[in-house]
């Protein structure tokens, strides 16, 4: 069956442990990856109009395009989720989803299509407290499963629990967490998931641990080939 490779990453605004803001240091270590999809979390500038972290031209030299869920605005994606592709799909809908908490938090879901495959994607960044990422969670399941099967949903998940308790998925649906990626200083927690929907298997999962990943952001990117 078709294979994919997707990488999730909160990339901290391309802001580094050696507080440098450096976009070229980030896409240098996506190509690293070799992946066909990137979820990005914090992938614009938290003010208004809220810049991306990664100009345009820099992604499309590097070979994505990216998935634009706010067009009124100069940034790439929404609440800082963004999704990048390879050339080889295309996207037939966008939903850009403002999440329920106390912290204004969002997600950006896509259907794309390519090499005779059709997905719903979902790049998301949870709330900090549990009863939020919940609510959070319900809302994404309902709003991707609205979108169509199969689906597969990454991101910072902020939480430092596992097991299957974490979160209240519905039948058939899985986490896949591919490795402690949280802080990249000294790794202790495993923040960064894929949700799966139903139908929807990793063959392989991991998170990359180089020295430029750890200089690059707070967490280090994960990776799944489902």
């Amino acid at each position: 069956m078709m294979a994919l490779r997707i990488a999730s990453w909160n990339i901290r605004k391309a802001v580094g442990l050696d507080w440098r803001r450096d976009p070229a240091r980030v896409l240098g270590v996506l190509k690293r990856l070799h992946p066909d999809i990137v979820l990005l979390q914090e992938a614009d500038r938290r003010m208004p109009p809220r810049h991306p972290a990664l100009p345009l031209a820099d992604v499309r030299a590097a070979g994505w395009h990216t998935v634009d869920a706010d067009p009124v605005t100069v940034s790439i994606g929404h609440h800082g989720n963004a999704i990048l592709l390879h050339p080889d799909f295309a996207v037939s809908r966008i939903v850009p989803l403002d999440l329920p908490g106390l912290e204004p938090r969002g997600a950006v879901l896509a259907r794309i299509e390519g090499r005779g495959i059709a997905l719903t994607l979902g790049a998301l960044h949870l709330g900090l407290r549990r009863f939020d990422r919940r609510r959070q969670i319900a809302a994404l399941v309902a709003a991707a499963t609205d979108m169509g099967g199969p689906i597969v949903l990454g991101g910072d998940l902020n939480e430092w629990r596992t097991g299957p308790a974490a979160f209240d998925l519905p039948v058939g649906w899985q986490v896949i967490a591919p490795g402690k990626s949280f802080h990249t200083a000294a790794p202790v927690a495993a923040l960064d998931r894929f949700i799966l929907g139903p139908g929807v298997s990793a063959r392989a999962s991991g998170v990359l641990a180089t020295h430029l990943c750890a200089r690059a952001s707070d967490h280090l990117p994960i990776w799944a080939e489902i």
